[in-house]
């Protein structure tokens, strides 16, 4: 475990105002890269109640991932355990109040935008407006043949459902789009968002998804930089939009930080896991936003439900007081 301490020699960008922290939920998806060993026992009452801790402890967001069907050579490490997010948040949505709600991320290249569309327009309809759709690429080839969609192109198709999506998710009844992969008008749709225009983080860390991202998103959600490498991305994304005549307009950065257990751990939290005392950890987390970052996405070690939710309300009152 790494004990959380000063963070000389990081590279500092501009400073993003006051640095806002969000989740994964734990339960709803269980890679062996992050899942704990109780939630495989874990169901539906257990996410209600990190969603409610979570929303209590002022996260900004709650976040659902997307995976159809895992074929059986990574089922071993990936588990074959995704929740819909659509179901997830809509779930989520009718048991809190302020919490805003993440597809952490959409593989929207797999469905139709309007059927995306429809989905989460109601998402964001019965939740007030509290809806974030996060969109990605998507890396496992046997779900795009087994729905009939072109891997090799699964960049290119993204690229154009970003498009078909902004105008799919506006404020517009009959939205329109002419594309090479999907065309519509004429076509109404609703209920409409409730927020007017459904704000789309883009994910993902390669080249082209920093570039997609800075120039046809609202925000970019990396996937698994390291700190030493997030100054150089926050960079090129700033520069990729002053170059396009968009650096003015609002953009969100986030980041996904190292492990967290709030206090000294009683057990093997594992090397990397930032512990330490709730100043020193604020203080290790505040150099994201010396970077240029305006969303963190916090992870807890945990050995139970009880310690999650602990672990969520320490983090709230004692350490999220001193991020700014």
């Amino acid at each position: 475990m790494t004990t959380a301490g000063p963070t000389a020699g990081l590279t500092a960008g501009h400073a993003a105002g006051p640095l806002r922290y969000g989740m994964q939920l734990p339960v709803q998806s269980q890679s062996t890269l992050y899942a704990e060993p109780w939630e495989a026992a874990a169901g539906p009452e257990d996410l209600v109640e990190i969603a409610r801790t979570a929303e209590r402890a002022g996260f900004d967001y709650l976040a659902s991932c997307d995976h159809v069907a895992i074929p059986r050579r990574l089922a071993a490490a990936m588990s074959t355990v995704w929740y819909d997010p659509v179901a997830t948040l809509a779930h989520l949505a009718a048991v809190t109040e302020r919490v805003r709600l993440l597809s952490h991320v959409a593989v929207v290249g797999l469905r139709h935008p309007l059927i995306t569309a429809k989905q989460y327009a109601t998402v964001d309809h019965l939740s007030g407006g509290r809806l974030i759709l996060g969109v990605g690429a998507g890396h496992v080839r046997e779900e795009f043949e087994a729905l009939g969609v072109d891997f090799a192109r699964r960049g290119a198709l993204l690229d154009e459902c970003v498009d078909a999506l902004r105008a799919a998710l506006g404020p517009e009844e009959f939205p329109s789009h002419h594309g090479e992969f999907h065309r519509f008008e004429g076509l109404g749709q609703r209920p409409r968002p409730a927020q007017g225009a459904v704000p789309l983080w883009v994910g993902g860390s390669s080249p082209a998804a920093v570039r997609r991202a800075a120039l046809k998103g609202d925000g970019w959600l990396p996937q698994g930089d390291p700190r030493d490498r997030l100054p150089a991305q926050i960079a090129r994304i700033r520069e990729l939009r002053e170059k396009a005549g968009i650096s003015g307009q609002p953009f969100v950065i986030g980041a996904i930080t190292e492990p967290l257990h709030v206090g000294t751990p009683a057990w093997d939290v594992g090397h990397r896991t930032l512990t330490g005392t709730p100043e020193a950890l604020a203080e290790s987390l505040r150099a994201y936003r010396a970077m240029g970052v305006h969303r963190i996405q916090v992870r807890f070690r945990s050995r139970s439900r009880t310690e999650l939710t602990d672990q969520i309300s320490a983090f709230g009152a004692e350490v999220a007081p001193c991020l700014d």
